[in-house]
């Protein structure tokens, strides 16, 4: 006997929920990546920011006359603490609507489609300037992913709608 998988009447069909589980998962990865490059800019508040560069790019072994070293040394040489708490500010709740996002996306709360596609959508004309200003396969990767999960969204919303009028207009 063939197995049928039955939608659930509020979560939608198994397709629906691996899709926004996928993008729930991304979200999250995102802010774990933020929250990990948050703790070492945190961690950098009562340290010589001047030695931690000059590791980095000894490390890295990352040519000093090359003009994005320039650009980062001048960061660097520009960063006080003031900066330092501002950027984990900023950080901190880029990660909260990141997490409050993933938690939405995961439990198919509609509510957080919504954020998905806003917060996707405000990204995108950024996005695509960086990309014309500096065009790499990675930056058009992130923008090709990025318009991928607000159309997909948009459509989940979408069909929700198409779902929720035919059902008010069955006798």
């Amino acid at each position: 006997m063939k197995h049928v998988q039955i939608p659930h009447p509020k979560l939608g069909d198994p397709a629906h929920i691996k899709g926004v589980r996928t993008v729930a998962t991304w979200e999250f990865a995102k802010g774990v990546v933020i929250v990990l490059a948050g703790l070492g800019v945190f961690h950098m508040r009562h340290r010589d920011i001047w030695g931690v560069a000059e590791s980095l790019l000894e490390f890295f072994h990352v040519n000093p006359l090359q003009h994005y070293v320039g650009v980062f040394i001048d960061v660097v040489y520009r960063v006080s603490n003031l900066h330092l708490w501002v950027i984990a500010l900023v950080a901190a709740i880029y990660v909260t609507l990141r997490f409050i996002e993933a938690y939405g996306l995961w439990y198919i709360r509609p509510w957080a489609e919504w954020l998905a596609i806003a917060s996707g959508t405000i990204y995108v004309p950024f996005e695509a300037l960086d990309l014309l200003r500096r065009p790499s396969y990675f930056r058009l990767l992130v923008i090709v992913i990025n318009i991928g999960i607000v159309l997909y969204m948009a459509m989940l919303r979408l069909e929700a709608r198409r779902k929720r009028h035919a059902e008010r207009s069955l006798p």
